[in-house]
């Protein structure tokens, strides 16, 4: 791996200690969007869990195939 980040480096004109840094950084922001996505699963499975509400798969298809078209709809309502 050292000898990996080290061509690297000098492939891309920067330190060792640069592409690392590089690298953790993008592993971390993709770790808390993740994360972040995680938890709004979680709470909207909770609040679907308390009050039913709810919009079907093919009423959401069909509200995504009517984007940039003349006929574009509006989301769909949320329903029991």
């Amino acid at each position: 791996m050292k000898g990996r980040v080290q061509h690297l480096a000098e492939a891309r004109k920067r330190t060792s200690h640069w592409i690392m840094r590089e690298a953790i950084s993008q592993y971390v922001e993709r770790e808390e969007k993740r994360e972040a996505l995680r938890q709004d699963v979680l709470e909207s499975w909770n609040e679907y869990q308390e009050t039913g509400l709810h919009a079907t798969a093919e009423e959401v298809d069909q509200w995504l195939a009517s984007w940039g078209t003349e006929n574009e709809q509006p989301a769909p309502e949320c329903h029991k």
